[in-house]
């Protein structure tokens, strides 16, 4: 009997448990060990920051679905992990042992990289957890009483766009909606090198479209920006040119901010030579697997990808819903080929397929493969993407809760588009 442990509950970390239950015999234990009680839709989060949502329509208990499925769940959450013993030290001193360890955890937000700068201790909002989420929820109504000017955006390092263009528009949805968006002068402030870079070079007229938008909604940018240091409705960005050399500062007051942080590895791991680089993040090969440690696999926002292209200011490159379902299925029948004598020769597809409500419209786009050149190229706006990911939201909770572990994506979208899903 071998125990497959998977650290984290989330968008990657639940499906794993589902279809690694589902595909492995039943000798075997899954454990699923996370940080919290509760899983969190996290897609959803910009909604509920502007109580478009409550709580507890996006956030439940993980504990009774997972063990009607016969899953094992510790919520007190890894302090260390010990990859020469293939042990995991909990935070209550608890040691667990594993034979397979998959990461899933996400990442660290690295609020402390820039001085001022996060929901707890500092000035600005974020919308990458359902706590902080939460906050901006609980001041939101104070806001729109005493409306005024808003920055948006993602700071240095950050490697992951969408909710920021989803959070800017959504708000701005939102004031129009109360007609007070005269009152509101906003500006998405980003270190991308142009409005819809995302971080991917570029999905094909997501340029042209996003600026258009921002025009349309009277939203200012200022790009290849670095935010130097927040302070209490104050922030201090310098903008810089293609060349990376500094051409302007500005200060740029604020009622209101939101600004997505840089991403790094996990406490748990930072630092553990042959497991992670630099940044804390997890190396893994084509097959998900750490070349160091072959028994430790990882999947999601954890795993190090490089920068698709240089640019003045670092932009991380994001890891969307359908890469981190096509990791999960990789590594699901990479463990279950060592398992059984196999070869564990399967690869993830690293394409980006992305849904960014809007408020009242949204857009979407397909990058394969993520990196250019691409065979498929494509980004498109409309009412339609807007009602997607609200069926999307709807499908993934019922899903969760469900336990089934066949992925959206590749059942319904690629599909649709004609495009061969991982065997």
């Amino acid at each position: 009997m071998a125990h497959i442990v998977i650290m984290g509950a989330g968008i990657g970390g639940m499906p794993a448990a589902y279809e690694m239950h589902e595909k492995l015999d039943k000798t075997h234990k899954v454990t699923v060990i996370s940080n919290s009680e509760n899983f969190n839709f996290m897609p959803s989060n910009p909604w509920l920051g502007v109580k478009w949502r409550e709580r507890d329509q996006i956030d439940f208990p993980i504990r009774p679905y997972l063990e009607r499925k016969g899953i094992s769940f510790i919520s007190c959450g890894v302090k260390r992990v010990h990859p020469d013993n293939n042990q995991l030290e909990l935070n209550d001193g608890q040691m667990v042992s594993y034979d397979y360890l998959v990461i899933a955890t996400g990442p660290k937000l690295a609020f402390d990289e820039v001085e001022g700068l996060g929901p707890h201790g500092g000035h600005t909002h974020s919308v990458c957890h359902v706590d902080h989420a939460m906050k901006s929820h609980d001041e939101w109504e104070n806001f729109c009483s005493n409306p005024g000017p808003i920055v948006i955006g993602a700071v240095q390092g950050a490697s992951c766009y969408g909710p920021a263009y989803e959070f800017a528009f959504i708000m701005e949805t939102d004031l129009r909606r109360r007609k007070i968006r005269n009152k509101v002068p906003m500006t998405f402030v980003t270190a991308e090198p142009y409005i819809g870079h995302l971080g991917l070079g570029g999905v094909g007229d997501s340029k042209g479209i996003l600026e258009s938008g921002m025009r349309d909604k009277h939203i200012k940018w200022i790009c290849n920006a670095k935010v130097t240091k927040v302070e209490a409705g104050k922030m201090y960005v310098t903008e810089h040119d293609d060349t990376g050399a500094e051409i302007k500062k500005h200060e740029l007051p604020f009622n209101y901010s939101m600004m997505l942080p840089a991403f790094k590895g996990i406490d748990a791991v930072f630092g553990i030579e042959g497991l992670v680089q630099a940044r804390g993040f997890v190396i893994v090969d084509k097959h998900q697997r750490n070349p160091k440690y072959k028994n430790i696999f990882a999947v999601g926002v954890c795993v190090a990808i490089p920068p698709v292209e240089p640019t003045p200011i670092p932009v991380g490159t994001p890891k969307t819903g359908y890469m981190i379902e096509s990791m999960v299925t990789a590594t699901v029948y990479n463990i279950h080929a060592e398992l059984t004598g196999g070869t564990p020769d399967k690869e993830a597809t690293w394409n980006a397929i992305c849904l960014a409500d809007f408020g009242d419209s949204g857009v979407a786009f397909v990058a394969i493969p993520q990196i250019p050149p691409r065979n498929v190229n494509w980004f498109s706006e409309g009412k339609w993407v807007h009602l997607a990911k609200i069926a999307f939201e709807k499908y993934f909770i019922r899903k969760m809760k469900k336990g089934t572990s066949e992925p959206f994506y590749e059942s319904s979208i690629l599909k649709m588009m004609g495009i061969e899903k991982l065997k």
